[in-house]
């Protein structure tokens, strides 16, 4: 019988397996920033342990770090002391360090891939949840709580039981408007926060193959909120020519044996999945949660649900959800007033998502009572985005253009939502307090939070397209 995907990589990366219990897998990188790690040194440390293969372990800096004003000392006294910490825990342990003033900070899961250091095939590793975005390379990339840290500092290898195997074919066209935000929103809608738990998910189909890279980081970095415990998607020519000559992708001989290799990161035709969805582009529309987890989303033309077309099991989560978010069940939610806007975060901040909202403000205005906030994910792409002259369309229309941080995906850092107000967000989850303590998110793609930038409220960007066009 014929392997997945991931049965391929799993297979080539397992050291020993232990009779009726987890597997020893052997692991390529370990991204590490400033909230993980700290115990996970202080650990091997006392141990008296050494960091087996620093040289396979790349940290930088980006959930506490400002995103204003960041050659001056971090003001918040815990996120200042967490950035030292790891300053100094990289100096002790010989890690390569991107920390703020390095031309290569940035979000762990925007300077992985665009360093090339992310590639097809490896296992990969981050005390972060959203490390499932490196899977869109067609690697197994997930995300490792602190004591796992330390494991893999002190032997490179992580105990591990093998998941089970879901693949999720979107076939067809995307309406105009609708990004790749959209498609796994919607599919986090229609299988819940909790559907693809104890799996991992390989996303396939016409769709997903004529997804550029960054969009297909997108999908996967979101495989997290379905409950997988990683997403991947096969490697193919669109993912090669992302890979190649980035600073730290293979060259020349090297070059060609890992070419050779990626190749054959495909599922066989005959490979058996534990479960298997399909789903028709067509069917997607923009897409907006309006409650306090990823799966409670709709079209951005739809109605909240009521009350009872919810689950008994549910019910009481989605009564506190609606009261929390001051949204009244049966409502449209198109209309909504906004009060800020937020695009950024590991999953929607590399320069493709930047280029795209340029593209739909230029010439237009904010909306008055809005606060527009856009961070790009790292210091090579707030640079890009200032040589082609993205920073200047972002000033006209009344956009802040920040520096590169987790910003306001997260409360760990300066930029917090007021307690109360309105946020859609281009970030990964909208849990209670998310944003800030009281805040209330909504999460959306970039083109529509650019949308509800402009008239202040959530709106149909395909309706202002097909305007525009």
């Amino acid at each position: 019988m014929g392997k997945t995907l991931f049965e391929k990589i799993w297979d080539k990366h397992i050291v020993k397996t232990i009779d009726d219990g987890p597997s020893v897998l052997y692991i390529d990188k370990h991204l590490i920033h400033e909230v993980t790690s700290p115990q996970a040194f202080a650990g091997i440390e006392k141990r008296g342990l050494q960091i087996f293969r620093p040289q396979q372990v790349v940290a930088t800096a980006d959930h506490n770090v400002p995103t204003l004003d960041q050659h001056l000392p971090i003001k918040e006294q815990l996120s200042r002391l967490q950035v030292d910490t790891l300053i100094k825990n990289c100096a002790n342990h010989n890690i390569e360090l991107y920390g703020l003033g390095h031309p290569y900070q940035g979000i762990v899961h925007v300077i992985g891939p665009e360093l090339g250091i992310t590639q097809p095939g490896m296992t990969i590793v981050c005390g972060d949840s959203h490390t499932s975005t490196h899977g869109a390379f067609g690697s197994i990339a997930f995300g490792i709580g602190t004591s796992e840290v330390e494991m893999v500092f002190a032997t490179q290898c992580l105990l591990q039981t093998k998941p089970k195997q879901m693949r999720i074919n979107v076939e067809g066209e995307l309406r105009d408007g609708v990004l790749s935000k959209d498609i796994v929103l919607y599919i986090v809608s229609k299988i819940s926060a909790s559907g693809a738990t104890g799996y991992a998910v390989e996303y396939a189909g016409s769709t997903i193959r004529n997804l550029s890279m960054e969009a297909r980081m997108t999908v996967c970095n979101m495989s997290i909120e379905m409950g997988a415990r990683c997403g991947l998607i096969a490697p193919d020519e669109t993912t090669f020519q992302y890979v190649h000559g980035r600073t730290f992708a293979p060259e020349g001989v090297d070059w060609i044996k890992s070419l050779q290799y990626w190749e054959t990161l495909f599922s066989d035709d005959d490979a058996k999945f534990d479960a298997e969805i399909t789903i028709n582009a067509a069917d997607i529309e923009p897409m907006i949660t309006y409650g306090t987890n990823p799966g409670m989303g709709i079209g951005v033309n739809g109605l909240v649900p009521l009350g009872q077309s919810i689950d008994e099991k549910d019910r009481p989560s989605f009564v506190k959800a609606m009261e929390y978010m001051g949204i009244a069940p049966g409502t449209a939610i198109k209309g909504q007033k906004v009060d800020y806007v937020f695009i950024g975060s590991c999953t929607n901040s590399r320069i493709e998502d930047l280029r795209l909202v340029a593209d739909f403000v230029k010439g237009k205005r904010k909306a008055d009572d809005v606060e527009v906030w856009i961070v790009p994910g790292s210091k090579q792409v707030e640079q890009q985005a200032i040589e082609e002259g993205i920073d200047k369309v972002f000033e006209e229309a009344g956009f802040q253009l920040r520096q590169p941080g987790c910003s306001a995906c997260l409360g760990m850092n300066e930029d917090k939502i007021p307690a109360g107000k309105y946020c859609i967000s281009t970030s990964n989850r909208n849990f209670e307090g998310r944003q800030g303590a009281g805040a209330r998110t909504l999460l959306a793609s970039p083109l529509t939070a650019a949308a509800a930038a402009i008239t202040g409220r959530v709106t149909d960007v395909s309706e202002m397209l097909a305007v525009h066009n």
